[in-house]
C-alpha cells in the first residue's frame, strides 16, 4: 500500500470522524480509535493454495470502536461488549494472481475477561470487501480462488488487551479471515487467512464509570417461529446463469439461558439449478429433484433483538443428488422487527463449501 493511499484511508477516516464530532457528542462518549498492523499466511485449504502463495500476508486496519456502559441488562450480561466498524486493507501473498483486498466490516466486540487493566476478547465482523485480482479466462486463469472483484469479508479475533497508559491501550492477538463472494459468481472458493496483530487503542475522552444493577432472573421460554427465505446461486461449472433458490423452515427453541438458545426444526429447499447440473454430468432428472428436505438442530447467541444462529442439519426424504451431500449447514443473522416477525440473513452450505445466500422473514408462531 503506498503513501499516497494510505493518506487518502487517513483523510476519509478523518472525515467521518469529524462528521460524528459535529453532529453529536454521543459519538465520542466512551468511544475510541483504533490502529492495527497485521502479518499473516494463507490458509492452504486446497492444494493449488501452496503454489500462488509466495509471500506473507500484511494488513493494516482503521477502527472506530464504542464501548458499552451497562445501561441496560443485556449490555451487563455480555460483560460491557462494544461495537464498531474497520476498514480493512491487506496483501494476498500473490500481488500479480490474487491481488489486494480492501474492506469494510462492522463488528462486535465481547469481553471475555474484563479486569481494570486487562481485558480478554473476542471480536467478531461481517462486511464487505473489494479485490483487485480476480479470475479471467484469458488474462488470470490462474485465480481458481476468487470469480469476482465484490466480496463477503468475515473477520474472527481473540485478542488481549493491556492498559500502557492514561489513554492508551495495547491490543495484540491473532485473527481469521475469509472472503468468498456467497457463491453469487463463478469459481467461489475464496481465500481464507490466519494474522497475528498488534495495535494501539487511543479513547477520545475519558470513559463513563460502569453501571452495576442487578440483573432480573431469566425466565425459560419456547418460541415456535415459522420462516421463508428467498435467494440465487451459480451453479458450479462457471455458469453466467443464475438460479432461483427459495426455503420453507419451521423451527422450536428454548432460551435456556439469557444469551444462548436451543432449538429443533425442519427445512424444505427448492434448488432451480438441479436441472442443469444433472444434465451437464450425464445424470437422469425428475421434477422433485429441485426439491430437498431435512432436519437440524440450532445454536443460537442472542443480544436483545439481534442474534447469530447456527444450524446442523441432515438431509431426510427428498435428498441432494448433485454431490450427494448428507448433511447441511447454515449461518443466520436475524434481527426482530417488532415481537413476532423477523428479517434475515442466512448463507446455506455443506461444511466449508458455501452453496447460496437467502434474504428472509419469520413469523413467531
Amino acid at each position: 500500500m503506498n503513501l499516497k493511499a494510505i493518506k487518502r484511508l487517513l483523510l476519509f477516516f478523518s472525515f467521518c470522524l469529524g462528521l460524528g464530532l459535529y453532529g453529536q457528542s454521543n459519538f465520542v462518549k466512551n468511544a475510541a480509535v483504533n490502529i492495527g498492523l497485521h502479518k499473516g499466511f494463507l490458509l492452504p485449504e486446497y492444494q493449488f493454495i501452496n503454489y500462488l502463495s509466495q509471500d506473507n500476508t500484511h494488513s493494516f486496519d482503521l477502527s472506530y470502536v464504542k464501548e458499552s456502559s451497562g445501561k441496560n441488562s443485556w449490555e451487563q450480561a455480555y460483560n460491557y461488549p462494544s461495537l464498531g466498524f474497520s476498514f480493512f486493507y491487506s496483501t494476498l501473498g500473490n500481488d500479480e494472481v490474487l491481488g489486494r483486498e480492501f474492506a469494510f466490516t462492522p463488528f462486535f466486540r465481547i469481553n471475555l475477561l474484563h479486569l481494570p487493566k486487562f481485558s480478554l476478547y473476542n471480536q467478531t465482523a461481517l462486511g464487505v470487501s473489494y479485490v483487485t485480482e480476480r479470475f479471467d479466462l484469458v488474462s488470470n486463469f490462474k485465480n481458481v480462488a476468487v470469480g469476482s472483484h465484490f466480496n463477503i469479508h468475515f473477520d474472527f479475533r481473540l485478542g488481549m488487551k493491556i492498559q500502557l497508559l492514561e489513554q492508551a491501550q495495547l491490543l495484540t492477538g491473532i485473527s481469521f479471515n475469509h472472503f468468498s463472494n456467497a457463491n453469487t459468481s463463478e469459481p467461489n472458493l475464496g481465500l481464507n487467512y490466519i494474522n497475528y496483530f498488534v495495535g494501539l487503542e487511543i479513547p477520545f475522552n475519558k470513559r463513563e464509570e460502569k453501571i452495576q444493577i442487578e440483573l432480573p432472573p431469566h425466565e425459560k421460554m419456547i418460541e415456535n417461529e415459522l420462516i421463508y427465505s428467498v435467494g440465487g446461486k451459480h451453479s458450479r461449472s462457471l455458469s453466467s446463469k443464475y438460479y432461483f433458490t427459495s426455503s420453507l423452515s419451521f423451527e422450536k427453541r428454548k432460551s435456556f439461558w439469557r444469551a444462548l438458545h436451543l432449538g429443533i426444526g425442519a427445512d424444505l429447499f427448492y434448488d432451480a439449478s438441479i436441472e442443469d447440473q444433472l444434465e451437464e454430468i450425464g445424470e437422469s432428472y425428475k421434477s422433485y429433484y429441485q426439491f430437498q428436505t431435512g432436519i437440524h438442530i440450532s445454536q443460537s447467541i442472542v443480544y436483545n433483538r439481534f442474534s447469530i444462529t447456527l444450524q446442523e442439519g441432515i438431509y431426510l426424504g427428498l435428498t441432494e443428488k448433485i454431490e450427494q451431500h448428507i448433511m447441511y449447514n447454515r449461518g443466520i443473522i436475524k434481527y426482530w422487527v417488532t415481537e413476532d416477525f423477523s428479517v434475515r440473513f442466512t448463507m446455506k452450505s455443506h461444511l466449508h463449501i458455501l452453496d447460496y445466500p437467502e434474504i428472509g422473514i419469520g413469523i413467531k408462531l
